[in-house]
């Protein structure tokens, strides 16, 4: 508005002005009179006062424009220094050059002109690298987020430390739900008598409720076997740094009635959805319990599972109740659809074969067509000794069809039977996993995060010694049961003294039971250990791997000469030959394989879980073998991971 005025003002000289020039002009032309006289003195008046006016208007403009200046300045230097906002100038060298006020009293002086990397750790490196211009990180006890100018070389540091505090108390405070499951408690209590059976119940019970009162939990039993539990995200936060010890207080009070009882529990959270959570609960408890139980599963909305526990090995726990459904349900999904294709896992081994053998018969018991897949590239010495046996019987030679051509036979109507595997990164031809739509996972291992889509049926069992194992109990059980061949069970059967290490590990009553139905169907136990024979070479590769093994603390690691390159089974054998070595528990061979990625197999005798050392190498297994493959690394670097995972390993175990 004052613009406005003064430049009205500024007019009104110049229009007297006007008047006046033109009155004098008149008068000239009429006479020059007095008058004329006259109105010249008053114009040159008039002349004079207008620019004594202008001069005045002048300086109280450039009066006025500096005050303003002084005010925008003094604005401007309380923004730059006093807001709640951190600017920080670099030079070329991304060293500090300058920074206001707010953050020069935040940084030490003696960072003042350092780079700016020392005083947040790889914040240039890391908005550069991936091409970002803002980034959140923190100093001491304050949080900020950073927005990077590029062209004028320039950090602005906004305090969100409230923020972030808001943030957490809202997070500490989301909903958490689990499911407590007492393994095997009714198998344990079934044939003791009240008196015993209310003590131990009493025991569990009171146990449980502690550490639930303890730790701020909401618990309501709603059957013999389970329990629920609620509580905040803070509450899980706080019993996660205890490492779940209520696993080893259950399994210390059950024992001490006389009982094997162990708890798994499943829980859900990252939601603020009673639905969503209660939901990941029970998946949660369904990935526990198929990793054998005794331990925690903890899983996120959008993040992969955790895992407590699991330092047992899993107890025996299928029936042949269970065996007989599974085997009825097997046969009626097979009758459904219009052919099966049968797969394992990629390198197969023999329990692969002899699994996917079984599931053949299963199918040509009730007159459906099947075929496995075998390409000629996954056949290993091993396997070529077994192969040479069946290419002298056609019709069992002819049900073998390499990937191709079981993608030509593939339907809408194809079951797709997968064996002794239930990841879908581990299946031998991922691509006709990916085709099909009706799919069935039988698998002895247990349970990982990533699992096969999607199945018709799961037929997951952790307690057994093998796939061969599974698919023989699933043969007692057909109505139509067609006689296994002499090699056909013979291959079954080396499939379980494979994965047994001649009976020697993971071997339970029920192994011994499908062992003598094999023997009883003409397995040959002579053929058997044919099958398993190596040649002078092979022999020699293994024995200079267990030679170079350096052995601490009863752990034996083997890192094979990087030039060379050896065989999957090989470095299992080696891994599993170590553990004869006295005093050893536990071994790990790490080797590079053909296809330039290093292989890792894990065996234990029991105290050591080499499963959980090759989950944190995204590896997996049983408690004592177990195995995992890496990609992109030297065996160095591979072998300072296994250490690192080792010593993690321990450390939990110990505290």
């Amino acid at each position: 508005m004052f613009k406005v005025l003064d430049k009205k003002l500024m007019l009104i000289p110049f229009i007297v002005l006007a008047l006046h020039i033109s009155i004098l002009s008149i008068a000239m032309v009429v006479n020059y009179t007095v008058f004329g006289v006259i109105a010249i003195i008053v114009s040159i008046t008039i002349l004079v006062l207008v620019y004594i006016y202008l001069q005045r208007w002048l300086a109280l403009n450039e009066y006025r424009m500096v005050e303003l200046s002084k005010d925008l300045a003094g604005a401007r230097q309380y923004v730059v220094d006093n807001l709640p906002l951190g600017i920080i100038l670099l030079n070329d060298d991304e060293e500090i050059s300058w920074m206001n006020n707010f953050i020069y009293d935040e940084i030490p002086e003696e960072f003042h002109n350092a780079p700016v990397n020392r005083v947040f750790p790889n914040i240039m490196t890391t908005l550069k690298s991936n091409n970002i211009h803002s980034i959140d990180t923190s100093y001491g006890d304050k949080n900020y987020r950073v927005h990077y100018y590029e062209d004028h070389n320039s950090l602005l540091l906004l305090d969100i430390t409230d923020e972030k505090l808001l943030s957490q108390k809202l997070e500490d405070k989301d909903p958490v739900i689990g499911i407590l499951f007492l393994d095997n408690y009714d198998d344990m209590t079934q044939n003791m008598t009240e008196a015993l059976k209310s003590d131990l119940n009493n025991s569990l019970t009171n146990t449980i409720n502690d550490w639930a009162t303890e730790n701020h939990v909401y618990l309501r039993r709603f059957s013999n076997d389970r329990f629920i539990m609620v509580m905040s995200a803070k509450s899980l936060e706080k019993i996660e740094e205890t490492k779940f010890g209520l696993l080893d207080q259950i399994r210390e009070s059950s024992n001490a009635h006389g009982a094997q009882i162990t708890l798994s529990i499943g829980i859900g959270e990252g939601s603020a959805d009673y639905i969503e959570v209660g939901e990941l609960a029970q998946s949660s408890l369904d990935l526990a319990l198929g990793r054998g139980g005794d331990q925690v599963a903890i899983k996120t909305i959008n993040g992969s599972a955790r895992f407590y526990g699991g330092k047992t090995d899993p107890m025996e726990k299928r029936t042949r109740v269970k065996a007989r459904v599974m085997a009825h349900a097997l046969r009626d999904i097979l009758l459904e659809g219009e052919n099966v294709i049968i797969m394992g896992h990629k390198n197969p081994d023999v329990d692969s074969i002899g699994s996917s053998i079984g599931v053949a018969k299963i199918a040509s018991s009730n007159n459906i067509e099947a075929h496995i897949i075998l390409n000629d590239e996954d056949i290993d010495d091993t396997l070529s000794r077994l192969m040479k046996e069946v290419e002298a019987r056609e019709d069992l030679y002819n049900i073998f069809i390499n990937s191709d051509d079981a993608w030509d036979k593939m339907t809408p109507n194809t079951t797709v039977v997968i064996v002794d595997t239930h990841r879908p990164s581990m299946v031998l031809d991922e691509d006709i996993l990916n085709k099909a739509t009706r799919k069935v996972v039988i698998d002895h291992h247990r349970r990982a995060d990533d699992m096969i889509s999607s199945p018709l049926l799961v037929y997951m069992e952790p307690y057994a010694s093998s796939a061969s194992e599974l698919v023989a109990e699933l043969l007692e059980y057909q109505n139509n049961q067609k006689k296994l061949s002499r090699i056909e069970a013979t291959i079954m059967l080396t499939g379980i003294i494979v994965d047994t290490r001649n009976y020697t590990l993971r071997t339970g009553s029920r192994t011994f039971d499908a062992a003598s139905y094999l023997r009883s169907s003409g397995a040959d136990p002579v053929l058997a250990q044919t099958f398993l024979k190596d040649d002078i070479d092979t022999f020699i590769a293994r024995s200079d791997l267990i030679k170079s093994a350096e052995i601490n603390d009863g752990i034996a690691i083997v890192k094979a000469d990087d030039t060379m390159t050896y065989h999957p089974v090989t470095v299992a054998q080696a891994a599993d030959q170590l553990l004869q070595i006295e005093g050893v528990q536990a071994s790990f061979v790490m080797a590079i394989r053909e296809d330039d990625t290093i292989g890792i197999s894990a065996r234990s005798l029991g105290k050591v879980n080499v499963q959980i050392i090759m989950e944190e190498m995204n590896g997996g297994g049983h408690l004592t073998n177990a195995a995992t493959r890496l990609e992109g690394k030297s065996i160095d670097e591979a072998y300072n991971e296994l250490k690192e995972a080792i010593d993690a390993f321990i450390k939990n175990r110990s505290e």
